[in-house]
């Protein structure tokens, strides 16, 4: 039995041009050669492409040859050959070169129709596909995927694939706007004439490790997640609007531009209520400042206990060791009916949650007068000491921003950054560091941040849409049922 595809051609005018597209042969029936193979399909599929762009581009010339002023025929000056990449394999295109009519004054004696018709060789629709799974996998593994489904060029590779995400990339960096020192819009008399706003956004931010391929280590990446918690035109009990973000801290020249961006897109308005939470860095809280004149910075209080529970482990090692515990016939002064040090810690731990900043650093105080009280030496001791000092100047730093945590739990208000947490391992420890044995220069992870996050947020097919207003159209550009075709 034969199987026989033809590619029909119908011109505006009803002209009917047929083309062979493929023949298949099958004997007998089994499961293995059922129907079309996966090789037979990808044949099918390029030389049906060959076919279709190859008549598009010839009717397309074929309209420009003529002078749209005086319908004089332009004479031709040569040509030179073009290869135009898509979904469907590579395509040989001839690109002629075409003399101006001299009815009109031109500055350039030929040009070639076909490069303003088609100023890029890759079609929306492959860039699309390789940024999208080479951000979400390894280069090399999106490579053999789209090899493995598609007939894309045999010569497609890892470095091509990164190159053009790259691309991508850095089109979607130069539609930011410029990097302000403040990012407030209006004042307060057009702020008091907004609506309503929206529920409250929560944006956490904390940083990750890439390892360095110039420099000996690591570099810091800065993740962060944008929650709204509602938006008042939805049902309740709708989906929260959640986005992402990433940036090399060492290499972005606009992170408050690019958190602004971000939040304009979930529907900021400068009357609504922003909360950010992050560990306290300096270099972190300034990407936040003068973005919104409702917002409010907390500290992360993940990141408080974290250091606190460390500082419990090290008082029970000096306790086994019969160093930590405070006896009971200390002094007063000392020792606190007999508190451990451990149980200071938890002192130190509540009096935070319920946003005591001045008795917690009281706690501190006396945790270090007892080390130091403490006879003998130990590398143990010395190692608590030095946490407590660190801990001390973290909470000083940050004591305009400690709230009462105990409070805004009991609201049901967020006081971690646990999802952002997350995000670090969603955004880049899945993608660059866990199982994946390579190294980053900071603009190659940069780059990278910015189409993964934008793919995870659901939002990369839109953008190929802004930029190619006809790219995966809607119903109208469907192809057409057979009965309909015929």
């Amino acid at each position: 039995m034969r199987f026989r595809l033809q590619l029909v051609t119908v011109s505006d005018a009803g002209h009917e041009q047929v083309q062979q597209v493929a023949e298949f042969e099958r004997t007998g029936v089994a499961m293995e050669t059922l129907g079309l193979t996966l090789a037979e399909g990808k044949l099918m599929l390029k030389s049906v492409q060959t076919g279709m762009v190859h008549e598009q581009v010839n009717d397309a010339l074929l309209q420009s040859r003529s002078c749209p002023e005086c319908g004089r025929v332009r004479q031709n000056r040569g040509h030179h050959d073009i290869t135009v990449r898509t979904v469907f394999g590579n395509v040989e295109l001839e690109s002629p070169r075409l003399g101006h009519c001299p009815c009109q004054p031109q500055e350039e004696k030929t040009f070639s129709p076909l490069r303003t018709l088609l100023p890029e060789h890759v079609s929306p629709e492959l860039a699309y596909l390789e940024v999208k799974w080479s951000s979400l996998m390894p280069y090399e593994a999106s490579c053999n995927l789209l090899h493995d489904v598609l007939p894309v060029d045999e010569k497609l590779n890892a470095v091509t694939i990164r190159n053009h995400l790259f691309a991508v990339a850095e089109r979607i960096e130069q539609e930011l706007g410029e990097e302000r020192p403040c990012l407030i819009e209006w004042n307060e008399e057009e702020w008091a004439q907004l609506p309503i706003p929206n529920g409250p956004l929560t944006v956490g931010l904390d940083g990750g490790f890439v390892r360095s391929r110039n420099k000996r280590g690591c570099f810091e990446v800065i993740v962060g997640k944008s929650i709204l918690e509602f938006r008042r035109e939805e049902e309740e009990g709708a989906e929260k609007s959640q986005k992402r973000f990433g940036f090399v801290q060492t290499f972005d020249e606009k992170p408050r531009r690019r958190l602004f961006e971000l939040l304009k897109s979930q529907g900021l308005a400068m009357n609504q209520k922003v909360v950010f939470l992050s560990d306290g860095g300096d270099d972190v809280r300034k990407v936040q400042q003068y973005l919104s004149p409702e917002a409010e910075y907390l500290l992360d209080w993940f990141h408080i206990t974290m250091r606190i529970t460390v500082m419990k482990q090290m008082a029970r090692g000096l306790a086994k060791e019969g160093q930590g515990p405070i006896e009971k016939d200390r002094e007063p002064a000392v020792a606190r009916k007999g508190e451990s040090m451990e149980e200071k810690l938890q002192s130190l731990k509540w009096n935070l949650w319920h946003g005591n900043v001045e008795r917690a650093l009281e706690r501190v105080e006396e945790l270090r007068w007892d080390l130091d009280l403490t006879p003998g030496k130990s590398e143990s001791r010395e190692k608590l000491s030095k946490q407590l000092g660190e801990f001390d100047g973290y909470i000083k730093n940050n004591r305009e921003f400690i709230p009462n945590y105990g409070e805004r739990y009991r609201h049901g208000e967020r006081i971690s950054t646990a999802f952002a947490e997350s995000t670090v391992n969603q955004v880049v420890s899945k993608r660059m560091v866990k199982k994946q044995q390579m190294a980053w220069t900071e603009r190659g992870a940069h780059l990278l941040l910015q189409v993964r996050t934008r793919v995870l947020n659901g939002d990369l097919e839109e953008t190929f849409r802004r930029w190619y207003p006809q790219f995966r159209s809607g119903p109208e550009q469907q192809p057409l049922p057979l009965k309909a075709a015929a």
